[in-house]
């Protein structure tokens, strides 16, 4: 059974500085997805790594500030392979520099978008476990993958409760309920950039969501688009 919420890798600088990445912050992967579309929008490779170079000055905001005044010194301090690595943990983009196809390519075909997720109803839910003093600190707080994890746990508390007063009045509430989890299904788009068509789709078991299953995309389960 797993116990990581999130990975998190140790990566160096051109001078061997060590930076441990994780995934951002909410506060800081707002700024980052902006960031990207322009990527999805640029021209021509060139315009494409100034644009990633972007997305990356925006991330050392959380990891290592030092370097994050400009592109500049973000490409001074990294390189490129080191780029794709934060890029993986920070906000889940994989482009491969071995790739024949071009960045630009890969960044619109990476399916990475905020769009039809209601992320303001996710923090207001989180909100009010009142452990935060405004929405601001909540963002700086937490990571996709640990609202994902708060929620979950969140939601699964208020499930057992019910389903004790629900027992109490002699009600199965796991046999009473007929409609889908909009939850799960929300999870499972999530985990699969897009892909899974409900939380039972196989194309959901990735990331997270195939460490607590044992199994997945990745962890030696392969699959091809048809």
């Amino acid at each position: 059974m797993t116990t990581k919420i999130y990975d998190s890798i140790i990566v160096h600088l051109i001078d061997d500085t060590p930076i441990e990445v994780s995934p951002l912050k909410i506060k800081y992967l707002r700024e980052f997805m902006i960031a990207f579309e322009v990527v999805k929008e640029s021209k021509n490779d060139e315009e494409g790594m100034e644009a990633l170079s972007e997305c990356v000055r925006i991330s050392m905001k959380q990891y290592y500030p030092q370097i994050s005044g400009s592109v500049e010194d973000v490409q001074d301090n990294l390189d490129m392979p080191t780029v794709y690595e934060i890029l993986a943990i920070s906000a889940g983009i994989k482009i491969n520099e071995k790739e024949e196809e071009p960045v630009v390519a890969q960044a619109k075909e990476s399916g990475t978008s905020w769009e039809g997720l209601d992320l303001a109803a996710l923090e207001s839910e989180v909100f009010l476990l009142g452990i935060w003093k405004d929405y601001a600190e909540l963002e700086l707080s937490l990571s996709m993958p640990e609202l994902s994890a708060t929620l979950a746990a969140k939601r699964d508390q208020e499930y057992r409760h019910n389903k004790f007063l629900a027992a109490m009045q002699g009600v199965d509430l796991d046999k009473s309920i007929g409609k889908k989890d909009e939850w799960e299904e929300m999870k499972a788009r999530v985990f699969s950039n897009g892909e899974a068509r409900d939380a039972n789709d196989i194309l959901s078991y990735q990331g997270h969501k195939a460490n607590q299953a044992g199994f997945g995309i990745n962890m030696g389960l392969e699959y091809e688009k048809v």
